[in-house]
Parts: structure tokens; sequence; C-alpha cells
């Protein structure tokens, strides 16, 4: 459907489904993001959380009662109480962490029993898109394509540096049609390209050919399940069945059956990098997966020293820092220091280096495995009375 000069109507896609995926654990972001609440439940900016953020970023599109969210089970509850225009049964709690195939495979079984053939839109629940109007112009752009082509679907965002924490797509030649829009381009995609070296990705961004994985799909549901089918048996032979099952007394036993048994792998791996008919349509929208702190601080206020900051920050002598907050009423002095992170969320405070700062993954994996046991390495400070641990 065409949309108007001024942006779609009202529900312009409106027999397209939103499947958002918002299953991930965010260990980056600690301490701020916790097992308990992840990134994509956190308000990052402004007064909306991330999946919020993607759940408005639909709503002149794609009816609530037509936006799917997957996520952990144990946070279907929050999924609800922050998006509480969804339908409960829109809120598909996943019971065991299988990665973005079997998220897909489940949405797509889904999809086929509740609604037919729609198109898919496949958003991750905690990237950063602006401006809204140019997602909309090129999700629809994706949508109609999709329908006319049977082609699977993503999107490339053009890079502004050589990131080597992305992967890449190498596009060929430009796809035309009667229904494209002058501003939102499509191409082939040639192949998908792992995370690259710094100086492989320096080459990439000069080819002018390559541009970022964005994670975001469209296809219809006959064309991703006919994928999956051919590539990833195991998930169809496993998870297909289950739309039979949608609405029956049945359904949440088998799907804690059959879930748990699926071979954990991504889509892009499982499927994308192996089908014949993959297109992109060229990002006209600023994008980020805002995969840590370092990505988080190109969307905070810098002060006279470039500093990254959120909160009441003051600095001597200090230069590059990031620095961020929960409370923005939090106060903290920096003197001295350079290229650091520093981070405060109640209780919590992580001090980091910038190049360092990415491994916290691995700290937080012993911390949350701890805090499970509820004991392990942690011994108190006989001087101070705090705890410490040695990972």
């Amino acid at each position: 459907m065409p949309l108007g000069h001024n942006g779609p109507s009202e529900h312009a896609l409106s027999d397209a489904v939103a499947v958002i995926i918002a299953g991930g654990s965010g260990t980056r972001f600690w301490p701020l993001s916790t097992p308990r609440r992840p990134k994509q439940f956190l308000r990052l900016f402004g007064e909306r959380t991330m999946l919020q953020h993607t759940f408005d970023r639909l709503r002149r599109l794609v009816p609530a009662e037509r936006v799917l969210v997957l996520t952990a089970e144990r946070f279907v509850p929050l999924v609800l109480e922050q998006l509480p225009q969804l339908p409960k049964a829109n809120v598909i709690g996943e019971p065991a962490g299988r990665d973005t195939a079997a998220a897909v495979a489940l949405a797509a079984t889904l999809c086929r029993a509740r609604f037919g053939n729609p198109t898919m839109i496949v958003l991750p629940a905690d990237h950063m898109i602006e401006p809204v109007e140019a997602f909309e112009e090129a999700v629809a752009t994706a949508v109609e394509a999709a329908r006319a082509e049977e082609a699977l679907y993503t999107f490339g965002v053009p890079p502004t540096y050589p990131a080597t924490g992305y992967g890449y797509l190498e596009a060929g030649r430009r796809l035309t049609g009667e229904t494209d829009r002058t501003a939102v381009e499509r191409y082939q995609v040639l192949r998908f390209r792992e995370k690259p070296s710094y100086s492989v990705a320096k080459e990439y961004v000069a080819s002018g050919r390559y541009y970022w994985n964005s994670g975001m799909f469209v296809w219809t549901v006959d064309a991703i399940m006919r994928e999956i089918e051919r590539h990833l048996p195991e998930h169809a032979r496993l998870l297909f069945p289950l739309g039979e099952e949608w609405g029956s007394p049945a359904w949440n036993r088998r799907l804690r059956d059959a879930f748990p048994r699926v071979p954990k792998i991504s889509i892009d791996f499982g499927v994308m990098e192996k089908a014949e008919r993959v297109s992109m349509v060229k990002a006209p929208f600023r994008w980020s997966d805002v995969g840590g702190w370092t990505a988080l601080s190109a969307f905070l206020r810098r002060d006279a020293a470039t500093n990254a900051v959120r909160g009441q920050v003051y600095g001597l002598d200090a230069q590059d820092n990031i620095v961020y907050c929960a409370d923005e009423r939090e106060q903290v002095a920096l003197v001295g220091v350079k290229d650091l992170v520093v981070v405060r969320a109640g209780s919590r405070t992580l001090v980091a280096h910038k190049e360092k700062v990415e491994e916290v993954k691995k700290l937080v994996e012993t911390i949350n495995a701890q805090d499970a046991q509820g004991k392990g390495r942690w011994a108190a400070d006989v001087h101070g009375g705090g705890t410490a641990a040695v990972v």
C-alpha cells in the first residue's frame, strides 16, 4: 500500500504481521541490565523502554492484534506490563533460549495457524532507529517486494565507519519494480560476511558495496517456512506441528516439550546465508543495535571535554569518558582520567576502560551465577565491610 507524502495512514500494512524478538539477556549493559530486567526492558532513551520504542515504530503500520512478541517465558508478564495494548495470546513465552531461528520458526507456524500467509515483519526489540517516517517507508517497500517476489528481505545499513562488531551484506545489482518508491532502494544480496577485522572492515566501507546487517527481516510465511524446511529440517519437524495445537489445552505442554530440543542456531547462519533468493532494502534511516555502552554513547549528550554523559557529571582534566547514571540526579566526579566507562545503577557500579568494556559480559556471567547460588568465591572485605570476587 503506497504511503502518502506525510507518512502512512492508520495501519497502512494492516494485513501484515509484526514479530518482535525480545528474548535477549543484555549482559553487556550491566549493571543497568540484570537477568530480571535485560536491555530490551530498559529506559535507555527518554521515558519509553527499548521494547516500547520498537512497538511504537509499528503503531501506524500494523494493528496491535497483529503484533506478536516472542520472549523468554519468565518475561511474559513484563512484556504485558510494558505493552498493555497487546492481547495476552500475542505474547509467546519460549521455555528455553534456542536463538533466533527457533523464534522465527515458531512465529511462522503461529502466523500460519492464526493469519494464513501474511507477510511477516521480524524486528529485534532492542534497536535504535530514527526517523520513524523513514523506517515506515522502508518497511512498506520491503513488504510489497516480499509479497511480489516471494524473496527473503533484510535491511542493509550504509556503514558510517569500519565497524568490527557487525556482520555485513554484500550488495549486488539494484532491483526495480513498478511499486518502488524513489527514495528507497532495493538490492540483491550476493553474500553475508561475518564480523570482519578492522582492516577488512575498512575495505568494505571503501568499496561502497557492503552494508551492515541489521538483523531485521521481511518475508511471507510461505517463503520462510519453505526455507526452514529446506535448511533446518529439525526446526520444521519439531516446531511446525505446534501450529496445529494453537489454542488447544495441549499447547503449552507441546511447546515445553518440543522447543528445548530444537538446535540452537541463528536465522542468519541457519537460513539467510544459504537461501537463494535474498534481497535487501537500503536503510534510509539511522540505525544502531545499541550493543553496549560504547554504542550507547552516540546517543548521550557531550560535554566540553567530549565526555558522553547522563547525570550530573563533573570533570577536571577528564576526557573522552562515558558516564551513565540510571538516576539522572546522581553526581559523578572525574579527575585526571580518560577513556573510561562509568555506570551507576542502584547499588551497582561499573568502572572499565573503553577497550575492555565488552569483556564485562564474562564478569557478569560469573556474578549472575554466584548470585543465583547465593554463594561462591565472594568474600567479605574485613576493612571495608564489602564483598569481592576473583574471576
